[in-house]
């Protein structure tokens, strides 16, 4: 018998803590983060991380585990994300796995590799081709050959689009390119109901951007430079979006509005590639939107009691 288990998806700003909670407390679940970026100590601000009041008492996990100078990998999270659904499971009580990071919640649930699928990140894939463009083809095959030699090997430094791919994936996924085998079929490993909250766009890129707003009211700039003191440019950490903005400003390269107006529109393009990611990478049991229809929870409830066959 699989292990029953909650899943939570969808963009930024949409409602998934809020929901979360809300399950939780009414069929005696405890939470698993699924985004990437709340695993580390001192990104608070930046990643909406629930505050201890905003937890009422519920238990969470794999929040807070890592130090920002510390990578974190998909195969560490689906190792971790596995082991607390056991011990949540084995306590009688519901996991539910709460997360905007497609390619954490993918690796959990099947049994896949992802070297091929790992979410693109056109940022670092147009630095790529300046690169190329600027120093040539040979020093980006270089690159690949110093973070992952295997991989190197197999690929010939004229196929520019393949480098940058491995490249691309390595720095998405914090593994060696070459580690990864041809995907399978998708083998489910748990018996999930997966819920994905939306809403029209108008509604959540208002609600990103408020967001945004209210993060610098509470500190995120703050935040953003006690960070970087402390971690490399190129940390991992430093890939979430409210974060890597603001080093143009703190090099006095842009003002402080330009460097906000660039997160809420990076907040509001990665909230459309999470979309997409959830329509197009597994199935998805439940779409619903609680922000214009708030009274559709009780039709989730509804679903998740047939889910897990209580009375």
């Amino acid at each position: 018998m699989k292990e029953k288990i909650i899943v939570i998806v969808g963009p930024t700003a949409v409602g998934k803590t809020k929901l979360s909670i809300e399950l939780a407390k009414a069929f005696n679940g405890e939470i698993i983060n699924g985004d990437s970026m709340q695993v580390y100590k001192g990104l608070d601000i930046g990643t909406a991380k629930l505050t201890k009041e905003e937890a009422e008492g519920i238990p969470h996990y794999l929040l807070d585990i890592r130090d920002p100078s510390e990578p974190y990998t998909v195969s560490d999270f689906k190792r971790d994300a596995g082991i607390k659904i056991n011990e949540i499971s084995d306590k009688g009580k519901l996991p539910i796995i709460v997360g905007g990071t497609g390619l954490y919640i993918e690796s959990l649930l099947f049994d896949i590799s992802h070297g091929g699928k790992a979410e693109p990140n056109p940022v670092f894939r147009h630095e790529m081709e300046e690169l190329a463009k600027h120093k040539g083809k040979d020093y980006l095959h270089a690159l690949l050959r110093e973070k992952d030699d295997k991989a190197a090997e197999a690929i010939h430094p004229n196929n520019v689009r393949r480098v940058i791919r491995a490249l691309e994936v390595i720095h998405e996924t914090q593994e060696p390119f070459s580690s990864y085998q041809t995907e399978k079929t998708k083998e489910p490993m748990y018996d999930a109901l997966v819920i994905c909250l939306t809403t029209e766009r108008a509604v959540l890129y208002d609600r990103i951007n408020e967001r945004v707003d209210r993060m610098m009211k509470s500190g995120l700039l703050e935040e953003a430079e006690r960070v970087m003191k402390h971690v490399s440019e190129d940390a991992q950490s430093l890939k979430g979006i409210g974060y890597k903005e603001f080093l143009a400003y703190f090099k006095g390269q842009e003002s402080l509005e330009e460097a906000v107006n660039t997160v809420k529109q990076h907040s509001r393009n990665y909230a459309k590639r999470q979309l997409t990611w959830f329509r197009n990478r597994f199935e998805v049991d439940i779409w619903t939107d609680l922000i214009s229809e708030p009274n559709q929870i009780d039709t989730v409830k509804m679903n998740v009691k047939d889910h897990i066959g209580c009375d």
